[in-house]
């Protein structure tokens, strides 16, 4: 068991860490593919929509920028109808998450591999699961025995999964704010429209940080209120997990969509550009802080070791790295990217990982559809066995970056 005093020490430690080691830079790719879509009026979705053959290709290639940003864009596409199932899942199996950042400052010669594994695997695989099933109809049904679905209804797309995603996108649509007066409801709108110029304010601080806190080499950082990079670090995470959650709470309901992971054809200006990509990656941090939470109380709670345990797995080192990418979040893959540039991983291990790992990209699927999230993230981990395994065995003495094991 832990003390009252390590279970609040580890709640503000993930509130604050949680901000600026990911959604600060989820924020980043989110605002850049929201502005690329305003400025191209939506064309490119549409283009999608035109262009069913493409699709696992563009998820692929959206999954592989650093970050999560590109595939949490993917996942709305696919809960209104407008990509396939297969798109999702080549999405989610090339994620390079905010693990690809310590990789790409510690060992970037392995992120360009193992990154480039994931892509291929993860577009080949997501063809496969749009031209021939794989049998995720049946997985898609088993899943649905445990649990039913959110709400009923769904959506038409080119999908194996049944054909449609299992809620529909406006599944949260009812946590918005109702003001009994129009005074209040002014009052609301007003001041939801100065948290979200604060929030991105903090949310650039927080980006900073987390460029040093990288070019660091991510090292522990302590909790400071100083005009430091540890005060900085501090501040820009507690002050952005709170506005992120004023946004999600509250201002979603009074100047947003009203619901989470929307996907939007174009926007109407600049703001409201910037104001969509709040709100997604508000939602983000929510479920992020969370997926910390829940990580760092079981380590606590069960004086757990990834490091020791990937030793311990040996020749079982690539399943162990694929097992591990079946955790939602970044928290884990963020920590096993470390032990990789640490040398306390194989390369074979990363590579499963990173084919595997789902990032924060999941969160989006999960809020609005369960079923398919549990169904996605169980295919992903097949591309990341066969590729982990394949490392392991033809590309054994495999090494990049400083002491990394083969």
């Amino acid at each position: 068991m832990i003390g009252v005093e390590e279970a609040a020490d580890i709640f503000v430690y993930s509130v604050r860490d949680g901000f600026v080691q990911v959604s600060a830079f989820v924020a980043i790719t989110v605002v850049l593919f929201s502005y690329v879509q305003y400025r191209t009026d939506g064309r490119l979705v549409r283009y999608l929509e035109d262009h069913e053959r493409l699709q696992p290709l563009a998820g692929g290639l959206l999954g592989l920028t650093p970050g999560c940003g590109g595939a949490i864009v993917a996942m709305p596409l696919y809960v209104r109808g407008s990509v396939s199932f297969g798109t999702v899942v080549a999405a989610l199996a090339a994620t390079a998450g905010d693990s690809a950042f310590v990789i790409l400052a510690l060992a970037p010669e392995a992120a360009i591999y193992a990154y480039g594994l994931a892509l291929v695997a993860g577009v080949g695989f997501g063809y496969a699961v749009d031209g021939w099933g794989l049998g995720v109809g049946r997985v898609d049904r088993a899943v649905g025995r445990i649990g039913r679905p959110m709400t009923d209804g769904g959506f038409a797309t080119t999908n194996v999964a049944n054909g449609a995603p299992s809620v529909p996108g406006e599944a949260d649509a009812g946590c918005s704010v109702d003001s009994t007066t129009d005074t209040d409801r002014e009052w609301l709108v007003t001041l939801s429209h100065a948290v979200h110029v604060a929030w991105w304010v903090v949310a650039a601080a927080g980006l900073v940080a987390g460029v040093e806190y990288l070019r660091r080499g991510a090292p522990e950082v302590a909790m400071e209120i100083a005009p430091t990079f540890f005060g900085l670090f501090t501040v820009a995470g507690l002050v952005g997990t709170t506005l992120s959650a004023y946004l999600y709470f509250v201002g979603r309901g009074v100047i947003g969509d009203g619901a989470s992971g929307r996907a939007r054809d174009t926007f109407g200006s600049t703001y409201e550009t910037f104001q969509h990509a709040a709100m997604e990656t508000s939602m983000v941090t929510i479920w992020v802080i969370v997926a910390y939470l829940l990580y760092e109380y079981s380590v606590a709670i069960f004086a757990l070791d990834i490091g020791a345990l990937a030793a311990a797995a040996g020749m079982l080192a690539p399943i162990a790295g694929a097992a591990l990418g079946l955790i939602p979040g970044c928290a884990p893959q963020i920590v096993f990217a470390s032990l990789y540039a640490n040398g306390e991983v194989p390369f074979s291990a990363l590579s499963a990982n990173a084919v595997s790992q789902d990032g924060d990209a999941l969160f989006p699927l999960m809020a609005i559809d369960m079923k398919a999230a549990v169904v996605a993230t169980i295919y992903t981990t097949i591309p990341a066995l066969v590729v982990g395994i394949g490392v392991h065995l033809f590309w054994p003495y495999a090494q990049f970056g400083f002491g990394v094991v083969g």
